[in-house]
């Protein structure tokens, strides 16, 4: 199929847009992994690991982590390949129904992680040690900026998918 420069150009825009968003969603999911583990001040402060809630956060945002991390790749493949790195109708659902479930997973964890920090605030555990909860916030925080950018490459896949179903291709061109 003949392409013009102009059409491969926008293609790699694309492309190069939902790279800077699994960009963005791979930091703020790590740095939420990281806040969450590193959360811990000794042996009479409460513990990350103590927290079901927490565990979660830390858990899903690890779990994006990685995933933007091969989408990363796949993303880097596609610019620079000019080509899917799975079969196109493949990639285009594998792309669009594993954001999908991975930004809801993360809202969910990070929702339950911004209750637990909710009633932890009401109880004395963030009166006798506030560095444990204000490294929480800032890790559900994170976590919430890490859906944010999923949820914006989520809807960019959504678009592939729907280019996909109209015009066979995953752009329009």
């Amino acid at each position: 199929m003949f392409q013009s420069t102009l059409s491969v150009q926008k293609l790699r825009r694309f492309n190069s847009l939902i790279l800077v968003f699994r960009l963005a969603a791979f930091c703020f999911s790590l740095a939420s992994s990281v806040f969450m583990l590193t959360n811990s001040r000794g042996s009479h402060s409460p513990h990350w690991y103590d927290f079901d809630a927490f565990r979660f956060v830390f858990a899903a945002n690890a779990i994006v982590a990685i995933y933007s991390l091969f989408e990363m790749c796949v993303s880097v493949w596609e610019i620079s390949k000019g080509t899917t790195f799975f079969p196109e109708i493949l990639q285009v659902w594998f792309d669009y129904g594993h954001d999908q479930v991975f930004a809801y997973l993360v809202l969910s964890a990070d929702s339950a992680g911004t209750a637990l920090v909710k009633t932890l605030r009401d109880s004395d555990t963030c009166t006798a040690n506030n560095a444990f909860c204000v490294q929480s916030d800032i890790s559900v925080a994170l976590g919430f900026a890490g859906f944010l950018f999923l949820g914006l490459s989520s809807l960019l896949s959504g678009f592939k998918v729907v280019c996909f179903i109209i015009n066979g291709s995953r752009f329009h061109l």
